[in-house]
């Protein structure tokens, strides 16, 4: 999909088309943009930018609120129609999908054809734009979609797919994320073609077994199928500095902000976490991870965010300075547990009473659930259970 979340809100509120849209936090507190239209990314916006950066380059965007529920329930609908051609659908995320389409090519079908029945489509019913790539394997179609965006379609006819690769820079092969591929341009690979010419041995050398993989890839070998069943284990979210930072106020601020997104990704998908974990990176390289499982599962950002700031602050020492910071959440479910809680016990912090009826029970996820709906509508923190002094304090909004 073309920018999902952005594309769905001036679908949603005509007085948003044509105009550059943010969706995400406040750019007062840490928020982050979580999509950015076709309009603010000409002025250099993009996904997983912090807001205030997002405002700065581009002054007179709408910012709006993240309706997740909305957006979840268009996904649905969207992925509906992708089961009209095959059964064989694999959701990347809410607005990301591979779909093998390989019985309705031996029916006679051209995979163009197939590929612009879903856009036309997805355009008269949902009033939505879709990008589709078309090809022999799952990392050149994925590629092949971003080539053509928006409202646009690439095909990659069997046999081309090398060709088609070659002369794209290296970080758009899958897998390649920013330090990769540092290091590959540090050795000479600017471009996919450039890594496919290089010997096989060469690459296991310096990367392992994913020197074999990336050298499949930049060849166009990908006999990965279509899974239509995936489960999801851990989410995550990591910065690397480019100097080491010793500093408690900044890291603190940095694993404060990777928690938020984390608990965003969590509520995109309709998950929630149970253990919380952040990895660590020194001076000299030496990388350790520190967890705590939480008594019930959470997709509340603030449950994550405290929970990761104290596993730093143990970890801090006037001596040490870190490379990398990162938080992540695993033990995922897909559906709410309810928790044996107090009607106003914070999800994911233990209860001092016993376990609670049934009854209770239900009572705890009516306004849990409620709680997360308000804030999906009117912004992240708009609505919260009682807290110190200090959160409280911390927590205060400006009047809108």
């Amino acid at each position: 999909m073309d920018a999902f979340y952005a594309s769905v809100e001036q679908r949603d509120h005509p007085e948003l088309r044509g105009k550059p849209v943010l969706v995400g936090g406040s750019p007062r507190s840490r928020g982050v943009v979580a999509a950015a239209s076709y309009e603010s990314r000409a002025f250099g916006c993009r996904s997983a930018m912090p807001m205030r950066t997002a405002v700065r380059l581009c002054p007179q965007a709408e910012i709006v609120r993240p309706r997740f529920a909305r957006y979840r329930e268009v996904s649905s609908q969207i992925m509906s129609i992708f089961r009209d051609v095959s059964p064989l659908v694999e959701p990347l995320s809410m607005d990301e999908a591979f779909i093998d389409v390989t019985h309705r090519v031996a029916e006679g079908a051209t995979p163009a054809e197939l590929g612009q029945w879903i856009r036309d489509r997805v355009r008269r019913e949902m009033q939505l734009t879709v990008s589709c790539g078309v090809a022999t394997s799952k990392s050149v179609a994925k590629i092949a979609s971003d080539r053509n965006k928006p409202d646009g379609m690439t095909v990659v006819a069997a046999g081309q797919e090398a060709a088609f690769l070659a002369p794209l820079p290296i970080s758009d092969l899958w897998g390649v994320g920013p330090k990769t591929a540092e290091r590959l341009r540090g050795a000479g690979i600017e471009t996919i073609g450039d890594l496919a010419e290089r010997p096989l041995p060469w690459l296991i050398d310096r990367f392992g077994s994913r020197g074999e993989w990336f050298w499949q890839l930049a060849r166009g070998m990908d006999d990965r199928g279509v899974s239509t069943e995936r489960e999801t284990k851990s989410i995550s979210s990591e910065t690397t500095f480019a100097e080491d930072v010793g500093n408690e106020s900044r890291l603190s601020s940095v694993v404060a902000e990777q928690a938020q997104q984390v608990a965003q990704r969590l509520n995109e998908h309709g998950f929630r976490a149970r253990t919380v974990q952040i990895k660590l990176r020194l001076s000299d390289f030496t990388t350790f991870t520190r967890q705590k499982t939480l008594s019930a599962p959470t997709n509340d950002g603030d449950v994550i965010e405290r929970t990761a700031l104290a596993l730093l602050r143990e970890q801090l020492s006037p001596v040490r300075k870190f490379r990398l910071v990162g938080v992540g959440v695993s033990g995922i479910e897909q559906r709410p547990v309810a928790a044996q809680l107090s009607l106003f016990d914070r999800a994911g912090e233990p209860s001092a009473e016993p376990p609670q009826s049934a009854a209770r029970r239900e009572r705890q996820r009516v306004v849990s659930d409620a709680v997360r709906e308000l804030n999906e509508k009117f912004g992240g923190d708009i609505v919260h259970f009682g807290a110190s002094g200090e959160t409280a304090s911390r927590r205060t909004r400006e009047p809108s």
